[in-house]
Parts: C-alpha cells; structure tokens; sequence
C-alpha cells in the first residue's frame, strides 16, 4: 500500500468511527449539548462535514455544485460555533446524508491530485501554502480527534463503545469493578 492509500484508509476509518457514534440516535439525542460548552454529537459531525469541505474543496480551487448545505462563512460573524450544532431547518439524517456527499466530494479531490499537489488554506494566513499530503494529514488528525470527543459522549449516553462496532475493540472487563479500583486509587492519593 503507498503512502497516499493508506492515507485515504486513515481517514475513511476515521469517518466511520465518527459516523458510528450517532448511529441509532433520536433526533433529540444526537443534538442534545452534553458538555458545559455545548459539544452535541451531531454537532461534532456537523463541523467535520464543513471542515472536510473546506480543507478538500476551496483549498484546492474546487467547490460543491450546492454548497447550501453548508455552514457559509459569513455565518461565523454572527455565530462563531455555527458548525457545532444542527438549526431548527436540519436534521440528523440530513446532515448525515450531507457529509456522506462533502465525503464523495473530498474523495475526488483526493484521488485527482498526487500528495504534493500544491493548495491555498486561506484561514491559515502567512502559513497557507500547503500541499495535499500535509492537509490529508491534518485532517485526519482533526477526525480522530472529534472522534475520541464523540466516542466518550455516546459511552456516557448509552454505554456503546467501540471504533468499528460497539464493544468491537474493548476488551471484555467488568467495568464497574475497574472504575471501583481506579476510584479507590484515585481516594488515596
């Protein structure tokens, strides 16, 4: 495998322990805040949606043909968290079926430029000039990183755990007398 497919594999996987953590959720569930900051698991799939698009899309001079269902960014003036939450108009499944589209969309993006393809992040200022390997890497990061966050709000909601499927990477322990011993660890010290 060369650098590039396994790349692409890192970031599929990412996707799809991200997507896992919302899967089977109500409405009310996905969108529920459940941090003091509001960091809701639709939410954290929202802002990966429109961060994906950002970094695979007008990065490298491609655009969506409806970017509508995206977060535009003069909403970000008035609301600068407008990516962390689904609006009265959206939906879970919307969303979702939004982000599977951006996915499509970066995919080509991906498969259409080598790894030193050269790209402009515009946010990023003085420091923009960037080439597809570099954002393929920070994205990937991004993911797996709002992935953890996503995957420790669905185990708080309902016990599910796992990046592949539930409990498929967790080995089997009695965790409630682990969270005991690590309590009483944590009392004596």
């Amino acid at each position: 495998m060369d650098t590039k497919e396994a790349l692409g594999r890192y970031l599929a996987e990412q996707r799809s322990a991200l997507l896992l953590k919302v899967d089977g959720l109500s409405e009310r569930d996905a969108r529920l805040p459940r941090t003091p900051t509001g960091t809701n698991l639709i939410g954290i799939v929202k802002h990966c949606m429109n961060v994906e698009y950002g970094y695979f899309g007008p990065t490298f001079g491609r655009t969506l043909d409806d970017p509508s269902a995206l977060v535009p960014d003069e909403a970000y003036d008035s609301d600068p968290q407008a990516d962390w939450y689904a609006t009265a108009d959206e939906t879970v499944a919307g969303i979702l079926d939004t982000y599977r589209e951006v996915q499509a969309f970066c995919d080509e993006t991906i498969a259409s430029l080598p790894l030193e393809a050269p790209g402009r992040v515009p946010w990023w200022g003085d420091r923009g000039d960037v080439t597809l390997g570099r954002v393929l890497v920070h994205v990937i990061a991004d993911l797996a990183r709002h992935a953890g966050h996503a995957d420790i709000l669905r185990e708080q909601l309902d016990g599910a755990v796992g990046d592949r499927a539930p409990g498929d990477n967790v080995p089997d322990v009695d965790f409630a007398a682990y969270v005991a011993k690590l309590t009483e660890l944590a009392d004596r010290s």
